[in-house]
């Protein structure tokens, strides 16, 4: 199964994630992600085994998951979704996104524990420094590149605020009408 530990947003900004996008929706070459699924995402993990002799499986991930969740000793907290950006660069434009102004520290010592503790089991480290961050669009061609840019450097929207009690090991299944997920296993703070 393919995999990711993320922190879910609430189904109350949706409507908000959906606003955002369509200050955007002039911009060709834009794919927007369904903000009913929005989340931001802690470690992508790719293919996990449910079972693997001699090899990392799926209770190694729990495991890691658990021990994640202590190594970081983060309480429930709330987070602000503000602000949009893009990745990797305003010169190069392939995902845009909102961030997360207030709770960010804690997401990143949510992100660096499970990065610990999976790069422990074998997974891959990441190469890029962690932003936490809620995934609007992904761009697939430059036609629309200016009006994203100029969203990026006049526009500062402030969604919303919501609470951080748990994340959650995600699985997603790749399908032509959008990814599919699903929840595997839940860790509360």
């Amino acid at each position: 199964m393919r995999a990711f530990f993320s922190v879910d947003l609430p189904d109350d900004l949706a409507g908000p994630l959906a606003d955002a996008q369509a200050t955007l929706e002039g911009a060709d070459g834009l794919n927007f992600v369904d903000p009913q699924q929005a989340h931001v995402t802690l470690k992508f993990l790719g293919d996990v085994p449910a079972s693997a002799p001699d090899a990392t499986d799926l209770d190694d991930v729990l495991a890691a998951g658990e021990r994640a969740v202590a190594r970081a000793a983060v309480d429930p907290f709330a987070c602000r979704v503000a602000g949009l950006g893009v990745f990797p660069s305003l010169g190069y434009v392939s995902v845009v996104w909102v961030g997360v102004d207030e709770g960010g520290e804690a997401l990143t010592r949510l992100h660096e524990a499970l990065e610990a503790e999976t790069t422990a089991i074998g997974f891959d480290p990441e190469t890029h420094e962690f932003t936490p961050h809620v995934t609007l669009a992904r761009m697939t061609d430059a036609r629309g590149k200016e009006l994203v840019q100029t969203a990026v450097r006049e526009r500062d929207p402030v969604l919303g605020q919501f609470e951080v009690d748990e994340f959650r090991l995600t699985a997603s299944t790749v399908t032509p009408d959008g990814p599919v997920y699903e929840t595997v296993e839940t860790f509360p703070l």
